[in-house]
């Protein structure tokens, strides 16, 4: 999985740079970013057209003609919708979600912002995710967006991402420590 995202990542990244630089040179940085979140719901709320784009059968014209006249309809932004048919012409709409994290990570770049993936044993409170978001601002001097997950093996505590740093506090790996230094002693 961790290749495959390498990969992903590494076809995403020129088609997200382009596009930001084309957007940031545009004055159009925030609404190329709500397109593209817009773009990204539909894809989530719909399994049938997330095959679809996804399918390598169709041909990329064909994707790029049917999502034309799905984003035309939705009034995407037209750097958005321009953007989305070169996407598909190139056979690339497989890669579209890792575009969408790239290009958000840049943006958020831009804006001095940062992203950190929380991952709790179950889910944070108003209060609590404030709490985190501030502490995480403090520690990295950026605004911190989180983006929270629940997985409830954690027992408690939380494991906190912040690009390459990790934080965890989670109950599950503080016994997994546990367990190791009591094979050691036996």
């Amino acid at each position: 999985m961790a290749a495959q995202n390498s990969v992903l990542t590494q076809i995403a990244r020129p088609y997200a740079s382009a596009l930001f630089d084309l957007a940031q040179s545009e004055n159009q940085l925030a609404q190329v970013e709500t397109g593209l979140s817009d773009i990204s719901r539909l894809i989530g709320e719909s399994e049938d057209f997330s095959r679809y784009l996804r399918s390598p059968i169709i041909p990329g014209d064909v994707k790029a003609s049917a999502l034309g006249a799905i984003l035309d309809k939705a009034k995407v932004n037209a750097l958005v919708g321009n953007f989305l048919r070169l996407v598909a012409r190139n056979g690339r709409l497989f890669a579209l979600d890792q575009i969408i994290a790239v290009f958000r990570e840049l943006a958020a770049a831009a804006r001095g912002e940062a992203t950190a993936e929380v991952t709790s044993a179950a889910p944070l409170t108003a209060d609590q995710a404030k709490a985190l978001a501030e502490t995480l601002k403090a520690r990295l001097g950026k605004t911190v967006t989180l983006n929270q997950f629940v997985d409830p093996s954690l027992i408690g505590g939380l494991q906190v991402k912040v690009g390459s740093q990790m934080i965890d506090s989670s109950l599950k790996t503080k016994l997994a420590a546990m367990k190791i230094a009591m094979k050691e002693v036996g």
